[in-house]
């Protein structure tokens, strides 16, 4: 691929006209493509461990995965401040401004996000022990946690860089970006793990090379093609760094609830034993690839809110709101029937069997609902972050994290075991998932009333 057989593109503000419908769904289903593809190759990492007969590697792989998830939801936050910023100077019609902003952002982003995994990396044994690791399982979590922390600050460059490529509508590149990463991981998952026999230090190993992956691609294709990549104005970095952080602290404070309520799930889990365990990391390998869509509209519509409202298009705003909550509801439906039909055959594919496969059947016929109200909550917080309102995102996946978790889930797994803490669950999600939908229309009505006595 050369850089003079590709035309330069222009930032410009291309979701504030034609059908917003076609705008969620073809950036939903354009990050879904990538995203789904990393989630499956995850999940194909996962069932080779499996695949090797000793559940306490696949516990350790789960606990480690947990771990990272920590981090990644702090990168997560950092790319839902860079979009939000760039694609708001392009809704004002200012290039240079969104230039600077996307290189200063770049910067920043790379070295939170490598500081951060150096200061996780000598803890990592004590800090997956809280999580309720131990013995064999605590081993291979530490030992996927080493080799794979210090390659986040390429994981965190590869995910900004996609955020800035959606910011100025181009799904397609942000999709090659994670498609590249899961070409990579898709190869070296099986040959370290089970040609080579490298077993969890392979997995690990893989999951380093697919996270230089997505970096290479990514600053490929921003600086090459978009051009939004210049030098730095460093008079202008520290200016830059408050404006990010402004949105993605509370983003970032918003998405740790999700490992934090997870973590402590697991700690609740754990002591129903191993097997157990084994089967949460199952669930949590499948819930991306079977939602992957959910995922990527939570990304792909932050963009569509911040031109919109930066061109204070309230009515777009509100249709691209009502657009996501239907896709979320059609498109959970389907996937839950299909996987309560096929539960058993997924029990089978991870080689699961006792307490495991029983969890995973559960969750496939009963669990999944949860993630209906969960879509919602998605686009919720991606138009609280987006309308500049990220506290209020912070609140409601808190509250999820919390109220609608703790008491759900403790008095469920009390009263029925791991079954029971899934229903437990699935009815927190629901009653905070409804709540969003509410507010967030409300949130909107209040601004355009605002825009209005201004004017």
């Amino acid at each position: 691929m050369s850089a003079r057989a590709i035309k330069p593109a222009n930032a410009r503000a291309v979701f504030l006209e034609g059908s917003i419908l076609h705008h969620v769904l073809r950036m939903s289903a354009a990050g879904a493509v990538g995203l789904i593809a990393i989630f499956i190759v995850d999940l194909l990492s996962l069932i080779y461990i499996s695949w090797l007969g000793n559940a306490s590697l696949t516990a350790g792989v789960g606990y480690a995965s947990q771990l990272s998830f920590f981090i990644i939801s702090i990168n997560v936050g950092l790319l839902i401040g860079t979009g939000a910023l760039v694609s708001q100077a392009i809704g004002r019609g200012d290039r240079s401004g969104a230039e600077r902003l996307a290189v200063s952002c770049m910067i920043h982003v790379c070295a939170i996000s490598f500081m951060l995994s150096m200061i996780a990396l000598p803890f990592a044994r004590p800090i997956l022990a809280l999580m309720g690791a131990k013995g064999p399982a605590l081993d291979a979590a530490v030992q996927f946690s080493i080799i794979t922390l210090p390659s986040t600050a390429l994981l965190a460059a590869g995910m900004a860089a996609t955020g800035i490529l959606r910011a100025v509508g181009d799904a397609r590149r942000s999709m090659y970006c994670t498609l590249v990463a899961a070409a990579i991981a898709c190869v070296l998952d099986p040959l370290f793990i089970l040609v080579m026999r490298w077993d969890v230090a392979g997995a690990a190993w893989a999951t380093v090379f697919a996270r230089c992956g997505i970096c290479a691609a990514g600053l490929w294709y921003v600086r090459h093609v978009h051009h939004m990549l210049k030098a730095p104005q460093w008079s202008a970095m520290g200016r830059d760094l408050r404006l990010l952080l402004a949105i993605a602290i509370p983003a970032i404070v918003t998405n740790l609830a999700s490992p934090v309520a997870t973590t402590w799930m697991l700690r609740v889990f754990s002591e129903f034993g191993e097997q157990v365990v084994a089967g949460v990391a199952m669930v949590d390998r499948l819930i991306p690839v079977a939602f992957g869509l959910l995922f990527a509209m939570s990304g792909a519509v932050g963009p569509i809110i911040g031109q919109n409202f930066g061109a204070k298009n309230f009515r777009r705003i509100r249709e691209t709101l009502t657009s996501c909550f239907k896709v979320a509801v059609i498109y959970v439906g389907a996937v839950w029937i299909m996987l309560a039909v096929f539960a058993p055959q997924i029990a089978r594919a991870f080689g699961a069997s006792g307490d495991a496969a029983d969890f995973l059947i559960f969750f496939c016929r009963y669990g999944t609902a949860a993630w209906m109200c969960l879509g919602c909550l998605f686009a919720a917080n991606a138009a609280f972050n987006n309308l500049g309102f990220p506290l209020w995102a912070t609140a409601f996946n808190w509250g999820r994290a919390t109220l609608g978790t703790i008491p759900f889930v403790s008095i469920g797994a009390a009263w029925g075991g791991p079954q029971g803490g899934i229903l437990g669950m699935t009815l927190g999600a629901f009653v905070v998932g409804v709540a969003s939908v509410f507010v967030s229309y409300w949130l909107v009505r209040r601004l355009e009333k605002a825009s209005t006595k201004a004017v």
